[in-house]
Order: structure tokens, then C-alpha cells, then sequence
């Protein structure tokens, strides 16, 4: 199999995750499902149906799906998030229940995972255009950004019906840069104009003779640069080109995994990547190298995360998707199912994660698809919100 149609095979698979687990009636797209094919869960992910939304846009245009059937699903997950999916001031909540549409387990209404489906909705927009594009513009013109910051001109994390706005905002390097700019193009209620410089470019890690800003996991590296193309993007305030700071910070988790190889044997050269993501016990937001030096995150127990490195490959091409054949190679029959990979998977105690999750089925697509084409970085160039 050449590289091409492996990442081919690949994509198919993640995309089927979509297009098969999607309800009938609302479109929603639900958070997890069983890596077999046999059940998708019951609760909708509100950012994996952001990623869901651009899904369809690259399957009508590989023909995966025809572009009608493509385009019915799309109009119908947008009608359901403009008309049922409940919200504040336009911010979804996290998770929200896959057949009524009710919001899910007293979550928040949470400003990235309303960011995330709004890019979805954007991408698809600018792909079927008619209905979809009113939609998904619409939906982006209703949140109000402005509502969800603080006195600092920080986005908050997100609010509650409960307990009003969460304590949290994103004042350091994580993966917000993609909302902020999408929240400073907003027409309607835009984040005042110092939204971009109020939050600080830490924290800065030293690791395998390389500085970088940097937060553990990588997919903070990874979902801003799935829907915007960052290559040509310098940061005025750091001077940092944060598809340059990705791909460097790819590299040091591959070496720091390669270091972990006394306590891990199952770390390999081509066998490595974390990011949030399932483990033994439980959901844990691991990743790599640790902020500060000699700090050594105790939750890591040697699990691989493929996505880490599917979510990479435009950032470090050779050796993600080197990654990729090696634990297809060897672990396929275990690992490798309808949907694409297990969400995560143990080489050295033989545990393999029982579920796939939909935001990391998700960057794999659509990173697989930007290594390939660049298709949705074409797309979202035609809105330009950088």
C-alpha cells in the first residue's frame, strides 16, 4: 500500500465515523462511539460536530458520498444547531443530547466548542454554499463574543446556567489562537480590538535542543491549524510562526516519548504520541514534554495516542506518518477497525481502547486531508478571518 493510499484508507474510515454515527433526524454527531462500529454513544459533542460538518465537505468532494446526500446532512445539522441545540447569547453547550437535542450532563456553554463548530459550519458554507452557507452564517453571527469576555479582554472557558461565568479564561498559550481570530472577524458582536495581545505567549519549554511555546497535549497545537492556514503567519507579539512552533513541538514529544523508553519499552522510533485522549483508567489530558523541566507527568503509563500523530502530519510529514504504518503494520488487526484507529492503545501491557472519539477521529481527517491537498485550508482562505 503507497503512503497515499493508506492515508486514503484512513480518511475513508474517519470520515465513515461521521457519516455513519450522525442521527437520523438532528445531525448531531455523538462524542464517542464504539471503535467496532457496533454503538455510538448517546450524547452529542458539540466540537465533534464542528469537525463533522467539514467531514462532509471532503467526502462529496472525494466521492465518498455522493454531494447531495453530503449536502442534505449538512443543511440538517445546521437547521438542528440554529433551531434546537440550546445556547447563550450563541454559545452551545458542550454536550447536548443526541436525539432531543437537551443539553447534556450540566455541562457549560462553552466558547472553543462553539468556536470549533462554527469553523465546521463555515467550512461546509463555503463548500455547498445555498442553505448551508445562509445557515452556517447565521450561527456564526449570533454568538456574542463580546458577552463571553472579561474585563482584560480575554475570552472566558464558558458559562452556566448554575454559577454564571466559569473562573477560567484563556490567558496563555493554548488551544484558543484559532477562536480568537475567528471571534475578532466576527461582523456582529466581535471581542474588543486588544483580544489578540491581552493574553500571554507562555509558557516557553526548552526540550531536545529546541524552545518552544508549548501546552502538553498536542492537539492545542493542532485544532487551530485544522481549519485556518497558519504557514504564512507571523505573530506580532511573539514573533512566532505558530505552524513552525507545531512542528517543532511534534518533534520534542516524539523525543520525549523516546526518552520515557526506560519506564515505556513500548515507546519506538516510529511507536509513540499523547494527547488527551482515552488510557486504562480512565480520560486523562496527557501529552509532552512537560512544562517545566524534569517534571514528568505520573498519569503516563506507555499508552500510544495515534491521533497525536495523525493531528501532526502536515506540521512533521516523515516521521507522523511513518507512526502511522508502523502501528497499522503491527497492531492492525487489534487496533484498526471501521472507523480508523482506536482512540488510544497500550503496546507494552497489550490494552486497546474500546471507543473512538469523535474530535480525535476528527484531526486525523482533516489533517490527513491538508497534508494531501490543503482542501480545507483552501476553503476557509475564501473567508479569510486572519
Amino acid at each position: 500500500m503507497t503512503d497515499d493510499l493508506f492515508l486514503e484508507d484512513l480518511e475513508h474510515r474517519a470520515f465513515w465515523y461521521f457519516f455513519d454515527t450522525a442521527h437520523p433526524h438532528t445531525g448531531l454527531i455523538p462524542d464517542r462511539a464504539k471503535a467496532d462500529g457496533s454503538k455510538p454513544g448517546d450524547m452529542a459533542s458539540i466540537a465533534a460536530v464542528g469537525f463533522g460538518l467539514t467531514a462532509l465537505a471532503i467526502g462529496a468532494e472525494r466521492g465518498w458520498e455522493s454531494r447531495a446526500e453530503c449536502q442534505a446532512c449538512a443543511e440538517r445539522v445546521l437547521r438542528t444547531l440554529w433551531r434546537d441545540v440550546p445556547h447563550e447569547h450563541g454559545f452551545f453547550f458542550h454536550f447536548v443530547d443526541m436525539r432531543t437535542a437537551a443539553r447534556g450532563w450540566n455541562c457549560e456553554a462553552s466558547s472553543i466548542d462553539t468556536a470549533l463548530a462554527c469553523f465546521g459550519a463555515l467550512s461546509a458554507g463555503q463548500y455547498f454554499g445555498s442553505v448551508v452557507a445562509e445557515l452556517a452564517q447565521a450561527i456564526y453571527e449570533r454568538v456574542d463574543w463580546a458577552w463571553m469576555t472579561d474585563s482584560a479582554g480575554l475570552i472566558r472557558h464558558g458559562w452556566t446556567p448554575e454559577t454564571g461565568f466559569m473562573r477560567w479564561s484563556w490567558d496563555q498559550f493554548s488551544e484558543h489562537w484559532g477562536m480568537t481570530r475567528l471571534a475578532m472577524a466576527s461582523s456582529t458582536h466581535p471581542v474588543p480590538a486588544g483580544a489578540w495581545t491581552a493574553w500571554k505567549r507562555t509558557p516557553w519549554v526548552e526540550y531536545a535542543s529546541e524552545r518552544f511555546l508549548h501546552h502538553p497535549p498536542l492537539f492545542v497545537h493542532q485544532f487551530p491549524q485544522a481549519w485556518l492556514d497558519w504557514r504564512g503567519f507571523t505573530d506580532e507579539v511573539s514573533g512566532v510562526n505558530f505552524f513552525a512552533n507545531a512542528s517543532v513541538a511534534t518533534r520534542a514529544q516524539k523525543q520525549f516519548c523516546l526518552d520515557l523508553r526506560g519506564r515505556f519499552p513500548g515507546y519506538e522510533g516510529n511507536v509513540w504520541g499523547l494527547t488527551s485522549s482515552d488510557g486504562a483508567a480512565g480520560y486523562v489530558d496527557w501529552g509532552g514534554p512537560p512544562v517545566r523541566v524534569g517534571e514528568v507527568d505520573l498519569r503516563i503509563d506507555g499508552t500510544v495516542v495515534p491521533c497525536a500523530a495523525a493531528g501532526s502530519l502536515p506540521f512533521v510529514p516523515v516521521d507522523c506518518l511513518a507512526a502511522l504504518r508502523e502501528m497499522h503494520a503491527r497492531w492492525g488487526d487489534r487496533i484498526y477497525g471501521p472507523y480508523g484507529f482506536a482512540d488510544a492503545f497500550n503496546p507494552q501491557t497489550g490494552w486497546v481502547g474500546t471507543d473512538v472519539i469523535g474530535i480525535d477521529q476528527g484531526i486525523t481527517l482533516l489533517m490527513a486531508e491538508n497534508l494531501r491537498t490543503g482542501f480545507i485550508w483552501k476553503l476557509m482562505e475564501q473567508w479569510r478571518p486572519l
